[in-house]
């Protein structure tokens, strides 16, 4: 039994590739292990606020992930490296990092939603605070759960609070704490941020007394829940509270703001902490807190361009050590290809090419056949109707007019005018036929053309409606297709004149990237859908098979027809 030659290529194709196949396939389990590893050691480091070294595991997984050439925790590692970026200060080189992990994540999902809250803080750290806003819908539209979208909602809020637009601020606020999605015991903490920030709005818009309860409430709420973080953005909402009615009551909250950041090591909020201190001028005590002020805000300067001079050394160690390892293993792959491979290579590559072309030629005359028997198929039906038509409405006419012509006498006026009439009646319907199927024009005036043949079947009873023909660039498509569509608007129209009795037609045109759709409607008697074949509609699903288009039709007795046409460009 003789094989396809196709089929001896396939088997020395596997015969050679076997053997690699296997190593690739170890080789990339073991790196993703690796990759997942690093990538799971960098998050316990994060938890543990061990930033450098953080920094450093999720860098190395990268590396690996893009070998991989897996997108989405290349993405993922990249916002991870961004927050730790954040935390120690560098907001540009974060945004740099951010920028990158967008490549990798293309649909809207949390990914992309955490891409956009990174971006958030970063400019509302760098006082843009409009972009900041920009960033955190963006991240409100791209979250997938109804909380997260909450929480990126919400962020809005302080930045208002920035700019002093504080009943924009109130309205987020608000609508957050009437959701029920915070009444769980789980959101309590989150509960007590949206508390503390509405309340602070209050205040800053006037409402001092609503303000305070707000605010207060907050506070004793993460008191009790133990969110020292949070109490430190209570005290120093409340010390701006008092600043300007009760200074010692303001420096006591400053002060217990101050104490929880020192515990915590949250530089910039001792810093606001000092501030608040100093603005409220203690004579003796102000110069101590000068000196603090600025001693922190030196250190904090100089540890965070160490931070970015170690984060700037990782990374180029890093790609240092990547592009050392990738010339290595080039080298080395060189190596074995030009002394076991070359001869492989240039057979393998031979055959292929020749199989290719003769793949291209036998799909290149498969689909030439096709198209011209569709062409055929069609030109025949066209050319069956055409004479059908003939037959059918002029010849038995013109047999009755020469039987007229020779059993009256045409010496009669009376006689003369009949016979012109059934003459000119004759003539009015083989131009019909003719107009029907004449040659179209598929030039500049294809529009105007289109308008004129609809035209025709415009009348005191029926009312033909055409919208967006216009708006398609019709200079792009190529004649066969607006041939194609002319001539299966005009069955179209005669369908509905000798079926449907309909007294209006509507015609929508719709441009679509990559296709013009056009749907026809009328409020005609309609038919079985059994029965399609049978009004002449069987001709327009071969037009538009030609040009790989598709039509639907949708019709019901007395309940109008509808014909859905999409033709690619």
């Amino acid at each position: 039994m003789l094989r396809s030659p196709f089929f001896y290529f396939i088997i020395l194709l596997f015969l050679f590739s076997c053997k690699e196949e296997k190593t690739n396939i170890a080789n990339k389990a073991s790196i993703q292990k690796e990759a997942f590893r690093l990538r799971d050691k960098g998050i316990e480091s994060f938890k543990k606020q061990n930033f450098n070294t953080s920094f450093y595991e999720f860098n190395k997984s990268k590396q690996l992930y893009e070998t991989l050439k897996d997108s989405a925790n290349i993405g993922y590692v990249l916002t991870m490296i961004a927050y730790i970026q954040q935390v120690n200060g560098d907001y540009y080189g974060s945004k740099e990092t951010v920028t990158e992990a967008i490549l990798y994540v293309k649909k809207k999902s949390m990914y992309s939603a955490d891409i956009n809250n990174a971006l958030g803080i970063a400019d509302k750290e760098l006082s843009q605070y409009n972009d900041a806003i920009f960033y955190y819908k963006e991240a409100v539209k791209d979250n997938p759960a109804a909380l997260q979208k909450l929480f990126s909602l919400s962020n809005i809020a302080p930045v208002y609070i920035q700019q002093k637009k504080y009943p924009q601020a109130i309205s987020i606020l608000e609508f957050t704490l009437s959701t029920k999605l915070l009444d769980d015991k789980s959101q309590i903490s989150i509960k007590a941020r949206i508390q503390d920030n509405l309340g602070y709005a209050y205040f800053k818009n006037g409402m001092d007394e609503k303000g305070f309860l707000l605010m207060n409430e907050a506070l004793q709420t993460r008191n009790e829940i133990k969110d020292t973080y949070g109490s430190i953005e209570s005290y120093l909402h409340l010390a701006d509270y008092y600043a300007k009615t009760d200074i010692q009551k303001s420096d006591e909250n400053a002060l217990a703001a101050y104490s929880n950041a020192t515990k915590l090591n949250s530089v910039d909020e001792r810093l606001e902490a000092l501030q608040i201190l100093i603005s409220n001028d203690h004579s003796a005590q102000n110069s101590k807190y000068v000196q603090k002020y600025f001693k922190l805000n030196d250190s904090i300067i100089k540890v965070r361009n160490n931070f970015k001079n170690k984060f700037a050394k990782i990374k180029y160690d890093a790609k240092k050590e990547k592009d050392e390892n990738a010339k290595l293993r080039l080298e080395k792959a060189e190596n074995l290809l030009s002394l076991q491979r070359a001869k492989y290579l240039r057979i393998v590559s031979a055959i292929i090419f020749f199989f290719l072309v003769i793949l291209i030629v036998i799909v290149v005359r498969y689909y030439k056949n096709k198209n011209r028997a569709i062409e055929f198929k069609t030109s025949y039906i066209t050319e069956a109707r055409i004479a059908k038509k003939i037959h059918d409405e002029l010849a038995n006419d013109v047999f009755h007019v020469i039987a007229f012509a020779e059993s009256q006498s045409l010496s009669k006026e009376s006689t003369k005018e009949n016979l012109l009439q059934k003459l000119d009646d004759i003539y009015g319907r083989v131009r019909g036929i003719s107009r029907e199927n004449n040659k179209i024009d598929t030039g500049v005036n294809f529009t105007s053309s289109i308008k004129e043949m609809l035209s025709t079947y415009n009348t005191n009873e029926r009312n033909i409606i055409v919208t967006n023909l216009e708006t398609i660039n019709w200079e792009a498509i190529n004649d066969t297709k607006k041939i194609t569509i002319s001539r299966i608007l005009q069955e179209l129209m005669v369908n509905m004149k000798k079926h449907s009795q309909a007294s209006i037609v509507g015609i929508k045109f719709e441009n679509n990237e990559k296709s013009i759709s056009i749907h026809y409607t009328d409020n005609g008697k309609g038919f079985e859908k059994a029965s399609t074949a049978k009004n002449g509609l069987q001709n327009m699903e071969h037009r538009i098979q030609a040009v790989k288009g598709t039509i639907d039709f949708e019709t019901e007795p007395d309940k109008g027809f509808k014909a859905n046409l999409s033709i690619p460009k």
